[in-house]
């Protein structure tokens, strides 16, 4: 497949103007961030392009591509659903599909912040070689990852359609989640991108966090078992409200007033970090590749 390159984005992004751009006043990095932004939109294809070429590389000579790791979750799925409720004493109707949508979300969002921590280190090559919007690098991994995320909705379509469930006009409440959710994945990426790219030694850490949040957080676990003593754990935690706000309405209710709030929140301050950090890296990313 082809890709047409625009005009503008021919010449070197290491050029000597990136040195004289680093010295700028806050008023003149916002309109160089904003004008890589739009740019990086109006080059949306390019992204959704790239990000597809990474999929197809990645499992190129393989028999069945992405559908590897769907095969791979629907196993854990299966293994791991049957042995919690065992453990949990739950019924298997109930917590198979609420551990089938928690694991298949949970792969997405980790994975969006964990690729987020390469998205730039990932591109060298092309950020040295061609002038081109960092934003474009995130639509690229975030494309990368929906396409996974699309592999592995079949495992829930199967787990739904054997126990016979469906939430029903519930799962239209999920849209906005899912909206939230791109303008996070964006920010992450343009945040831990710049980051990581000048602290190589940030995407270890990040990844232990993502380890640890992983087992205090409700995917393997239903927020009911909490003991009224711990419910600080759900408060004070981005990544349940984050999660809950898709996964209610795909299991058929609701999510809380107090959850959007804390969501929408955490969106807003992750936003105000993205904009602030890559807003004074961007000039430096392609000399500290």
């Amino acid at each position: 497949m082809s890709i047409a390159v625009p005009d503008r984005l021919r010449p070197s992004q290491a050029s000597p103007r990136l040195v004289f751009e680093a010295g700028h006043t806050s008023a003149v990095r916002t309109r160089l961030l904003l004008q890589d932004i739009i740019e990086g939109a109006r080059l949306w294809r390019l992204g959704l392009t790239l990000g597809w070429l990474d999929i197809k590389l990645r499992y190129r000579g393989s028999l069945l591509g992405p559908f590897w790791l769907t095969l791979s979750t629907g196993a854990m799925v299966a293994a791991l659903g049957v042995l919690y409720s065992t453990l949990f004493k739950t019924n298997t109707t109930e917590y198979i599909p609420f551990f089938a949508l928690s694991q298949v979300l949970w792969v997405f969002l980790s994975s969006v912040i964990l690729e987020g921590c390469t998205c730039f280190t990932l591109s060298e090559g092309v950020i040295r070689s061609v002038r081109m919007p960092f934003f474009v690098h995130s639509i690229r991994s975030l494309v990368r990852n929906a396409l996974v995320l699309a592999h592995n909705v079949l495992v829930i379509v199967v787990v739904y359609a054997y126990y016979r469930i469906w939430p029903g006009w519930h799962a239209a409440l999920a849209l906005p989640g899912l909206a939230l959710w791109t303008i996070d994945g964006l920010a992450v990426a343009m945040l831990l991108g710049a980051v990581c790219a000048r602290f190589r030694d940030i995407p270890p850490i990040i990844a232990s966090i993502i380890m640890i949040a992983f087992f205090v957080t409700p995917v393997i676990w239903q927020p009911k078992q909490l003991d009224k003593s711990l419910n600080w754990l759900l408060v004070g935690n981005p990544f349940f409200d984050l999660l809950e706000i898709v996964r209610a309405p795909l299991l058929g209710t609701t999510a809380g007033s107090h959850v959007w709030i804390a969501a929408i929140m955490f969106s807003v301050a992750l936003c105000a970090l993205a904009w602030v950090g890559f807003g004074r890296a961007r000039a430096r990313i392609a000399f500290w590749m």
